[in-house]
């Protein structure tokens, strides 16, 4: 069982950064591929970005290449996204989620969930 914490949401402007960080329970997070998925209004889920158990593969949707940056640090169990030039499209919840097994899932099947952080950039 793994609990994840997201932290670090809020309100900025187009251009802005933010930084989310996702902080996991247990001793065997390093155990789990995680990712970042993100949800706006009236939309479907999108996998933003993953990252092997062990940090050495990082994925990223298209939409967010060269923008954002994926990490992870296993001794102090936590996941960070490092989002850069903000836009508005950027704007949704964000869940950190994990995965049992070393390298993320095809599709967004992951099996411990956290309850989200809000991202609103505005014009």
């Amino acid at each position: 069982q793994v609990q994840l914490v997201e932290s670090g949401g809020g309100l900025v402007q187009t251009g802005d950064s933010l930084r989310l960080s996702c902080v996991a329970s247990g001793r065997t997070f390093g155990n789990y591929a995680m990712g970042w998925v993100r949800q706006a209004p009236g939309k479907e889920r999108e996998l933003v970005a993953a990252i092997t158990c062990v940090g050495s593969t990082k994925e990223y949707a298209d939409s967010v290449k060269g923008r954002f940056s994926i990490s992870r640090d296993n001794a102090k169990n936590t996941l960070s996204l490092q989002m850069n030039k903000l836009e508005p499209e950027d704007t949704a919840v964000y869940y950190c989620a994990a995965y049992r097994g070393c390298y993320p899932p095809r599709f967004i099947e992951y099996d411990y969930w956290g309850q989200g952080t809000q991202v609103t950039v505005s014009s």
